[in-house]
C-alpha cells in the first residue's frame, strides 16, 4: 500500500490575515481527520462489506443422487472491492479423531467375497466430518503400468509421456490423479489389474465421487474438453459404446473398457465385486472363459478378459446391472488411434482458423494456464454440440493394440505406425499445453523443437 506524504505548506509571505490564519488552522485539522478516520476505515473494514459466508451442511443426501455442496460466496457490492477469501477451501490438515470406517478392522481394500456394505452411508458420515472436501463431482484418475521396466527399450519413455499428458489434464482441470505399477492382487494381472486399484482407490479417497481409469496407452488430445458429467446425474459407470452391437450383435468390441468412469457408491463397489469374479484370481476363470466365447462369437481370445466380461453382465444381468450403465458414443469418450491420427493436421489448421478470425480475438489473448478452462468455455461455444466431426478435437485417443510398453502390436499394424501415431497424438495434446507457457511446435513428428510464439498468435 503506498501512503500519501502530506508536506505543511510553505508561505512566501509572513504577514497575513488572522482570518486566514483561523481558515487554515480548521481546514488542516479537518484534513488530519478525515485521513484518521480512512486509515481506521481500512484497518477495521464495516461488517457489512461482505455478507456471512455459510458453512457446508453437515447432513449430506445420498452420493448416488446429489452430493453435498460446497460453501458459496456472496459477491461484494463494490466491485473495486478486493474478493474475500474462501473460508471454505479445502482444508488439508484437518482429521478429527471421531471414529469412521478407517478405524473398523473388518474394513477390506481389496476384492474379495466380503464386500464393505453401506458404503453410501459410511462415505457420507466421513464427509460430514471432512467438510471442506465434500465437493460436487470430484474426479481422482486412475491409471498405470506393470511393475517392471518396459522390454521395449523406448516403452518406458512413452509411458513418461502418456503419464505426463494426464498428469497436464489434471491439473488444468483441477483433479486428482495416482499411477499404480503395483499387482495389488497378484493373481489379477494385465487386463484385470485395473479392477483391484479402482477398488481401493474408492476407499482410499472417499472424497471423491468420480473414479476415472484410463489406460496407460490411452492419451487426451482435447486438454480443453471437459466430461459433460450431468449427463451421467442417473448413472454409476459409463464407458464407450454402442447399444446395438452389444444387444444385436453381441460383440465383444461393443465396447471398450480402457477408459471408464464410475461412482464412489454402493452400486460400484457391488458392481466390481462381481465383475471381477471373472478373473484370473477365481476358481471358475475357465468357466468363464468359455461362457464368454458362447455369448460373443467375434471374441479372438480363448480367456476370459475384463472387457468381454461388462459386455457379458450387459447382456445376462442387464435387469440388475443395464440402467446405471451409460454407453457413451456421442464424442471420443476414447477413440480408435487409426481413426484419428490421420486427421490431427486438418483439425489444428480449422481451430487455428477459428482464432484467425474477428470473433477469435479472445481466444488469441494471452493468459495464465489456471484460467484457461474459462477460454475452453468460450472455444465451446464456438464448436457448439458434442459430436465427432466438424471441427471437435478428439478427446481421448487411445492406442489398441500398439503395446508401447512391451513393443509388440497387432499384426494389421507396422511398428511405424504405432510409433509415428504415439508420437503425433502426444505432440498434439503436448502443444495445447505449451501455448500457455508461450511455445509451440511447427511440426508434429519433432518432439524436441519448440519455438516462442509471438503476441497476438495465430493473427
Amino acid at each position: 500500500m503506498s501512503t500519501t506524504s502530506l508536506s505543511k505548506p510553505q508561505f512566501r509571505n509572513k504577514v497575513i490575515s488572522s482570518l486566514n490564519d483561523v481558515f487554515v488552522f480548521v481546514g488542516g485539522s479537518m484534513l488530519a481527520l478525515l485521513l484518521l478516520w480512512s486509515f481506521c476505515s481500512f484497518v477495521s473494514p464495516n461488517n457489512n462489506t461482505f455478507t456471512n459466508i455459510p458453512n457446508i451442511s453437515s447432513s449430506t443426501s445420498s452420493l448416488n443422487q446429489t452430493s453435498p455442496k460446497p460453501a458459496k460466496l456472496v459477491e461484494p457490492t463494490n466491485s473495486q472491492t478486493t474478493p474475500p477469501i474462501n473460508c471454505a477451501q479445502i482444508n488439508l490438515t484437518h482429521d478429527p479423531p471421531d471414529r469412521t470406517f478407517y478405524d473398523d478392522p473388518t474394513l477390506t481394500y481389496t476384492i474379495d467375497q466380503n464386500p464393505i456394505k453401506n458404503w453410501d452411508q459410511k462415505r457420507q458420515h466421513w464427509l460430514t466430518h471432512h467438510p471442506s472436501l465434500a465437493q460436487p463431482d470430484r474426479i481422482l484418475m486412475i491409471t498405470g503400468s506393470q511393475p517392471g521396466p518396459c522390454k521395449s527399450p523406448v516403452g518406458d519413455h512413452l509411458l513418461l509421456r502418456f503419464f505426463k499428458n494426464k498428469v497436464d489434464y489434471c491439473r488444468i482441470h483441477g483433479h486428482d490423479i495416482f499411477y499404480n505399477n503395483a499387482l495389488l492382487h497378484p493373481k489379477m494381472t494385465t487386463f484385470w489389474a485395473k479392477l483391484p486399484a479402482v477398488r481401493s482407490a474408492m476407499v482410499a479417497h472417499p472424497e471423491a465421487e468420480w473414479i476415472w481409469w484410463v489406460d496407460s496407452d490411452a492419451a487426451f488430445t482435447d486438454m480443453d474438453f471437459k466430461l459433460p458429467l450431468n449427463r451421467y446425474r442417473n448413472h454409476n459407470l459409463v464407458v464407450h459404446g454402442w447399444p446395438n452391437l452389444v444387444y444385436q450383435n453381441h460383440s465383444w468390441v461393443s465396447l471398450n473398457a480402457g477408459v471408464f468412469l464410475i461412482r464412489n457408491c454402493q452400486w460400484s463397489i457391488d458392481f466390481i465385486n462381481v465383475w471381477a469374479g471373472m478373473g484370473p484370481q477365481t476358481p471358475n476363470y475357465a468357466q468363464w472363459s468359455k461362457a464368454q466365447k458362447a455369448i460373443l462369437p467375434d471374441k479372438l481370445y480363448p480367456e476370459a478378459d475384463d472387457q468381454s466380461g461388462l459386455v457379458y453382465l450387459l447382456l445376462e444381468q442387464n435387469q440388475k446391472w443395464g440402467d446405471r450403465i451409460y454407453l457413451e458414443n456421442e464424442f471420443y469418450f476414447e477413440g480408435y488411434w487409426k481413426e484419428i491420427v490421420g486427421s490431427l493436421r486438418n483439425v489444428s489448421e480449422k481451430y487455428l482458423e477459428i482464432e484467425r478470425s474477428v470473433g477469435g480475438s479472445e481466444l488469441r489473448r494471452r493468459r495464465a494456464e489456471k484460467a484457461r478452462e474459462y477460454y475452453g468455455e468460450v472455444r465451446e461455444k464456438v464448436l457448439g454440440e458434442f459430436g465427432r466431426g466438424g471441427l471437435r478435437r478428439p478427446f481421448v485417443t487411445h492406442f489398441t493394440g500398439c503395446e508401447p510398453c512391451s513393443g509388440h502390436h497387432n499384426e494389421i499394424y507396422s511398428r511405424e505406425s504405432c510409433w509415428e501415431g504415439m508420437e503425433s497424438v502426444l505432440n498434439f495434446a503436448d502443444d495445447q499445453v505449451l501455448r500457455s507457457f508461450g511455445f509451440g511446435r511447427t511440426h508434429l513428428l519433432d518432439s524436441s523443437s519448440v519455438d516462442p510464439l509471438p503476441f497476438d498468435y495465430p493473427a
